[in-house]
């Protein structure tokens, strides 16, 4: 029953301009532009998302949603001789993608905290929603638990700027396997940054 429920909540949120009626859409989006641009919550938005990033509603996880623009890269005006089409401000995009843009902001709110992954819950003409799932590592329970006792070691701190989320190795093209990833392993910097 429960694994049913979970893949029909799954499936509203593939398409939620389908499954989700318009309004309640708008009426959510309003009431989040509200809020602080990172706002702490008490629960998930889409539990089937955040359990599938490794979310326990355990004490020392911490959930957070956030908000970042949309579109590409904003450059400002340079002051030059060349031609418009050469100004290079518009249709840029940043080798970064705005969901780790959205990872490393929360990160930074929380210095004690340590992100474990994001994933998508929203957008409107301007912004995009993220919720992020922290982990606290100094926590006793998370010190004792099998599946996220991990994150206390110390060299997983600040693994949301070392590109050590979903989002993050997504952007470092680890998804890629086999043949032309050669040089994506163990990491761009490895080899000279010809692997992307």
């Amino acid at each position: 029953m429960a694994r049913s429920l979970y893949h029909a909540v799954r499936e509203t949120w593939k398409r939620p301009k389908d499954g989700i009626p318009a309004d309640y859409r708008r009426n959510r989006m309003a009431e989040w532009r509200r809020d602080p641009v990172i706002n702490r919550i008490e629960r998930p938005t889409r539990l089937d998302a955040a359990r599938r990033m490794g979310y326990k509603a355990k004490q020392g996880v911490v959930m957070v949603r956030t908000r970042v623009r949309r579109g590409g890269l904003r450059k400002s005006k340079i002051n030059m001789k060349r031609k418009p089409s050469k100004m290079g401000m518009k249709k840029i995009t940043m080798a970064k993608s705005i969901q780790r843009i959205a990872e490393e902001r929360v990160a930074r709110k929380f210095p004690n905290l340590e992100v474990l992954n994001s994933y998508w819950v929203g957008e409107d003409g301007k912004n995009k929603f993220y919720e992020c799932i922290l982990i606290d590592p100094s926590h006793p329970a998370i010190q004792n638990d099998k599946h996220l006792g991990w994150v206390t070691a110390n060299r997983h701190s600040g693994r949301v700027h070392r590109g050590k989320t979903s989002a993050g190795k997504r952007g470092r093209g680890l998804h890629n396997k086999g043949k032309g990833a050669e040089k994506l392993r163990p990491s761009l910097k490895a080899n000279q940054n010809r692997g992307k």
